[in-house]
């Protein structure tokens, strides 16, 4: 009888939970995106959820506390691609506590992000997460730097491989992306101290092979990401000499774990290429040039071959922007930048030539915070 009413409790709890979500959800008067955002705040990290409404703009639907704590500080103090991070069914969203050495995870409900789990990463200053098939990695980027997996499953529960523990090549390295092959096969890791480029092996068991080493020729390595074909897509702050010197480049993974370029050092016609997002289809690639306040494209061909859109830089924002963090929708249609200067995310709408739209703002963020991270349905 103890058993039943603790069951009834349990249920009774957990639909209470998702009252608020709930609620919002058949509030909610439109179709599309929805858009989250880390505040990355150092006292109570939280994820910004807005909802697309039927006249295109978006609507503030919830803050949605990761129960962990940010890094703070002002912009871009993360200096990582990856901090808050989807899964690949679009299921579960899992964001990174900085502050506090863990990493959060939801269940997304109604497009709204309910928190399930937290646990520790095994490491000191996480800054970038990447999930494949259940399989969740974590970059600590402080101290000596780590990986370390989890099991992630339909809920968001989460659950520490045992031996998964990897280091980085070095201490205090700057572990900036990781990232995980469209086959689940390689992993990689960017360390910007040295300027490497780290391919893991993955086992079936979701541990990792010895790392690879792969100095990039081309300095300031930031980001790393998988196109779906398999290719792997760096973006690359070269140091600023006031001139426009951020370059992109695209590499194949040979079996080995070596690269070999496809296309080497694409200017992107600015400064500060940290980030790059990558349409779901893989026809093009976008990055913010945060320095100089612009967005570049790219199409890449079947190949991974990069080729300029468009005369390369496809828009220009106010001077003080501070683009950071982006990312594409769910269904490729929108680009969405993270713009830490003046307190907003733009919004862009993709054409089928790869061209953008600017489409106004998402407006009421603060200015010059240490926001960093932001995902996309």
């Amino acid at each position: 009888m103890l058993k039943a009413v603790r069951s009834m409790l349990t249920i009774t709890l957990s639909v209470a939970a998702l009252t608020p979500i709930m609620h919002a959800a058949n509030d909610f008067t439109g179709s599309g995106s929805t858009v989250f955002v880390m505040t990355n705040d150092n006292l109570k990290n939280e994820v910004l959820a807005y909802q697309r409404l039927y006249n295109g703009s978006f609507a503030l639907r919830g803050n949605f506390a990761t129960d962990g704590r940010g890094s703070g500080g002002t912009t871009d103090p993360l200096q990582s691609q990856g901090s808050l991070t989807l899964s690949g069914d679009h299921n579960l969203l899992f964001a990174i506590n900085a502050g506090s050495g863990t990493v959060s995870s939801f269940h997304i409900v109604e497009g709204l992000p309910l928190l399930v789990d937290k646990k520790p990463t095994g490491g000191a200053f996480p800054v970038a997460v990447a999930e494949h098939n259940g399989t969740v990695y974590v970059l600590n980027a402080g101290g000596n730097g780590a990986i370390v997996a989890f099991r992630a499953d339909g809920r968001g529960h989460l659950q520490e491989i045992p031996n998964s523990l990897t280091r980085l090549t070095a201490t205090n390295s700057g572990g900036s992306s990781i990232s995980v092959s469209p086959n689940g096969r390689t992993l990689v890791v960017i360390e910007k101290a040295p300027n490497n480029i780290d391919t893991f092996a993955i086992h079936p068991d979701g541990t990792l092979g010895t790392v690879v080493i792969n100095h990039s020729v081309t300095p300031g390595v930031f980001a790393g990401v998988f196109a779906p074909n398999g290719q792997l897509i760096v973006s690359e702050n070269q140091p600023n000499n006031g001139t426009d010197t951020s370059s992109i480049s695209s590499y194949t993974i040979n079996t080995n774990g070596t690269l070999t370029a496809i296309s080497q050092s694409i200017p992107t016609d600015g400064n500060g290429n940290c980030w790059n997002a990558i349409t779901p289809n893989g026809k093009y690639v976008f990055v913010d040039n945060a320095g100089t306040a612009t967005v570049a494209g790219f199409s890449v061909s079947s190949n991974g071959a990069l080729t300029p859109i468009d005369g390369t830089i496809l828009f220009s924002d106010p001077e003080g922007t501070a683009n950071l963090d982006m990312a594409t929708s769910g269904d490729g249609k929108f680009l969405y930048t993270l713009d830490s200067g003046v307190g907003t995310v733009s919004i862009y709408s993709i054409n089928s030539d790869g061209s953008l739209i600017n489409l106004g703002d998402i407006d009421g963020l603060p200015k010059t915070v240490g926001f960093n991270g932001i995902a996309a349905l």
